[in-house]
């Protein structure tokens, strides 16, 4: 008898551990998530159309409209992840 084996898990993450996620995807280190680091973070958490998200997530938190989410910004960021349920695949 074949041993069944899923192609992905999904699973939640609570917020620390997205905000750990978002954190790691800040490459050049400036505090800030650019648009690019941003796209990465979605097709890492599983997303069919990270580029719609992306916008999206500007969209509700961005609060200044500078184009990129700031570590201020990013708790507002991941209550619309996490509201969105947002896992790691």
């Amino acid at each position: 008898m074949p041993l069944y084996v899923p192609k992905s898990i999904n699973l939640s993450l609570n917020e620390e551990q997205l905000k750990a996620v978002f954190r790691k995807h800040d490459v050049n280190g400036d505090g800030c998530l650019s648009k690019d680091e941003l796209m990465k973070v979605f097709s890492e958490l599983g997303s069919r159309n990270p580029s719609w998200r992306v916008r999206r997530s500007l969209h509700h938190a961005d609060g200044n409209g500078d184009g990129t989410i700031s570590l201020d910004e990013l708790d507002e960021l991941v209550k619309y992840v996490a509201k969105q349920g947002y896992g790691i695949n």
